[in-house]
């Protein structure tokens, strides 16, 4: 899809026609069948597989049709409102996995306000249509990591897959998040449905703010955390240096834990300064019982770091880690660094590299992120492998229009924690903004919340009855390990 092409798109979405013929041409049917959902933790509950047909890609009339697929969990009120559609993040989550997970009682709960809907989007769980690609690529274990080195590499698979793709007849660039709010709003009218509610967090809630653009007099209420604004794909890595500054607040507050790491900041950089002179060659056991040598330097390190950040129950162990490798240990990280970077040959997936991709990032952000990220703590590794596959696949991103930030008259609650290493109160508050949003900041809470504390699913709960709630809410400090 062409920038003009996305643009004549949106035009119509925000002036509140959405007349175009192929929004409207042709309403499917959706297809449902009793369904015994099965949570993780054995909890079943009776509900409803759902299915419908949509165009792989609406702009291309020789497309193929996929099938999209839910479940759908029947209202438990005498008078339900609109359906609740529930986007998971990634992308790739899968809506219908993240059911099943400890998010399940939360699931439940919304019942009472209408019929919820755990949405498997174009390309995850039940609605992937895309076969894996996993090509020849791999990086040597006798050398660290480097972006000179690492970056080709990637791209090369990439364009490998690209053609792997086109020759099983997969349109992947119809893997982006227009199109992928286009099925809501096509999911509304199978469902007969005057209105959705929305529910979602990370790419959940930049679908989310697709769909304002797209059917923005169609929803009735939204709640979102970990906040990723449309222009917000490539995090800066600034915030997240401001991230580690309030993780060392977190610090300071425990005597321990700041006895033990008075500078982390300082420790991860003198890690990373270290290992970039000096990679380390370290033995250790995978999980299958074999032995390996590898070779660590810095860009897997800060890997370790940008996994690590998201929530703080995991950020509480990065300190310790990071003091480990200060000493030349790093028997915890090296089992991690091989089975989640260097173990297997390169592969994608299809959905998550698109979506990202085609969201992209404007030409001053690239700049800026790549000007902090010669200084920062992480550099520009916290969405690796964005931005550093733009345009791989053969594909163009959605411009500067999609990106603009979002206004709404819709009721919003928007939670945004202040130790969730990925998405930023601030950027949150540039990323969407209305008379009717309630924006929520979390202090010490992480970047999965929603489950982090009862408080927050009380939270939830009154503003779907329409209450007005607290504007800041203070959960108990992750527990450091020293």
């Amino acid at each position: 899809m062409t920038v003009s092409t996305f643009s004549k798109y949106v035009f119509t979405a925000l002036t509140g026609l959405v007349a175009l013929s192929s929004v409207h041409a042709g309403t499917p049917e959706i297809t449902f069948e009793p369904y015994q959902f099965e949570a993780s933790d054995g909890t079943t509950v009776d509900a409803e597989r759902g299915a419908y047909k949509v165009s792989e890609n609406r702009s291309n009339p020789d497309a193929r049709d996929i099938e999209l697929q839910f479940v759908r969990f029947k209202s438990t009120s005498d008078n339900p409102g609109s359906p609740i559609v529930y986007l998971a993040g990634g992308p790739g989550g899968s809506g219908v996995g993240t059911a099943r997970g400890r998010r399940f009682p939360l699931f439940m709960a919304m019942r009472e306000f209408g019929d919820v809907i755990a949405f498997d989007q174009r390309g995850t769980g039940w609605s992937n249509h895309i076969p894996e690609c996993e090509t020849e690529h791999r990086f040597p274990l006798d050398m660290p990591l480097t972006a000179e080195h690492s970056i080709p590499v990637l791209r090369q698979a990439a364009d490998e897959c690209s053609a792997f793709w086109k020759a099983q007849g997969v349109d992947l660039a119809g893997y982006n998040t227009f199109e992928n709010a286009r099925d809501i709003e096509v999911l509304r009218r199978a469902l007969g449905s005057e209105k959705l509610n929305l529910w979602g967090i990370s790419y959940g809630s930049h679908l989310a703010m697709a769909v304002l653009k797209v059917m923005p007099d169609d929803i009735e209420r939204i709640v979102l955390t970990g906040i990723e604004g449309l222009n917000a794909t490539v995090k800066l890595p600034g915030r997240t240096d401001a991230y580690f500054q309030r993780l060392q607040m977190a610090i300071n507050a425990d005597p321990g834990a700041a006895e033990a790491f008075p500078d982390l900041a300082g420790l991860m950089h003198s890690v990373h300064d270290k290992l970039e002179a000096q990679p380390i060659a370290t033995t250790f056991t995978d999980s299958s019982g074999e032995t390996i040598t590898m070779t660590i330097g810095k860009l897997e390190m800060q890997m370790v770091g940008s996994f690590s950040i998201a929530d703080p129950a995991t950020a509480a162990r990065l300190p310790g880690m990071y003091a480990m490798a200060a000493a030349g240990d790093l028997s915890l990280i090296a089992p991690f660094i091989y089975e989640n970077l260097r173990r297997d040959p390169v592969s994608f997936r299809g959905m998550s590299e698109a979506m990202d991709i085609m969201s992209g990032i404007s030409a001053q952000r690239l700049a800026l992120v790549r000007e902090q990220a010669k200084s920062s703590l992480l550099g520009d590794l916290l969405n690796f492998p964005m931005p550093h596959l733009v345009g791989a696949f053969g594909l163009s991103d959605l411009g500067d229009e999609f990106r603009a930030p979002v206004k709404t008259s819709v009721p919003t609650l928007i939670l945004s924690s202040t130790l969730d290493g990925r998405t930023y109160p601030d950027a949150a508050a540039e990323a969407i903004s209305g008379p009717a949003v309630q924006m929520v900041v979390v202090e010490n809470g992480g970047h999965n919340v929603f489950m982090q504390s009862p408080e927050i699913s009380d939270l939830i709960l009154r503003f779907m009855h329409g209450e007005t709630v607290a504007r800041k809410v203070t959960l108990a400090l992750p527990k450091f390990l020293y």
